[in-house]
């Protein structure tokens, strides 16, 4: 099977390396906490949706299997969105909680969207209701709303935001806000149709460029950052942020049968692949 790409492949990538780390540590990537001991075979439960999400992350590289892959990592997404929903309903006001939602959210966005044009790739008459373009549109309009909760996020913990900037780089705590900004200028053009593909694409490079500048170096700094506290964090967090990164490449390239100007409010979207 020909990738058909980058979003895709990178959303692959992202997903083995999660489900290596779940099977390394024995808990569920990436929220990084051990099953309730009151579940029997915890082994099983330890490293079995690990041994599932990597298969399923290999699958995305083949024809034959990268539907139910996309399907699969759809399942595993949604846990961890349900997980991280009960500090929404405990502490609705704190954006914190909030944010942890979004960034279960995201992935789990990606693969809706992958799998619908997967699906209409590979059957073009089975368009679904999950699958359609309203569909479409909706699972877009739900990663702008995330992005939207990123943004604020950054300025909400500006601080704690800033100390990953890259100390090279100037006005660390200017850069805390403008990326804020630019996550809540990217997640307003989806919700309202301005120009949606060019601020999915834009978000897609930032997320990338975070995972390039702020944890790969990590990996390398003496000491070790506070904001990266242990060797399964880094690790966690990069996946996530790469994750994250590929979820936008995927919204993008689900875009791109639409003008780079203004969207109609239900895109018109081609059964093309993803690029």
């Amino acid at each position: 099977m020909r990738i058909s790409g980058f979003g895709h492949a990178l959303f692959g990538i992202a997903v083995a390396g999660l489900a290596i780390l779940s099977l390394v540590y024995g808990n569920f990537a990436p929220i990084l906490e051990p099953f309730p001991a009151l579940l029997p075979w915890p082994e099983v439960w330890a490293y079995g949706p690990g041994a599932i999400l990597l298969a399923a992350g290999a699958g995305l590289f083949f024809a034959r299997t990268a539907l139910v892959s996309a399907l699969i990592i759809g399942v595993y997404e949604s846990v961890w969105a349900v997980a991280r929903a009960r500090p929404v309903l405990l502490k609705p006001l704190i954006i914190g909680s909030w944010y942890g939602f979004s960034e279960a959210l995201g992935p789990l966005l990606g693969a809706w969207i992958l799998y619908a044009v997967l699906r209409r790739q590979y059957d073009p008459p089975a368009v679904t209701v999950m699958t359609g373009d309203r569909a479409l549109h909706v699972a877009r309009v739900l990663f702008g709303a995330a992005c939207v909760v990123y943004g604020a996020a950054h300025f909400a913990y500006a601080t704690y935001t800033a100390a990953m900037v890259p100390a090279w780089l100037p006005g660390r705590t200017g850069l805390a806000y403008l990326t804020g900004a630019c996550h809540a200028a990217a997640g307003f053009g989806l919700l309202v149709g301005v120009l949606p593909r060019l601020a999915a694409t834009l978000e897609a490079i930032m997320m990338s460029l975070f995972g390039v500048l702020v944890w790969l170096p990590s990996f390398f700094a003496q000491p070790v950052p506070e904001w990266a506290p242990s060797a399964q964090i880094q690790c966690s967090e990069t996946f996530v942020t790469f994750l994250l990164a590929a979820s936008a490449w995927i919204v993008a390239a689900s875009l791109r049968s639409t003008p780079w100007g203004f969207a109609p409010t239900v895109p018109d979207d081609s059964a093309a692949p993803v690029k």
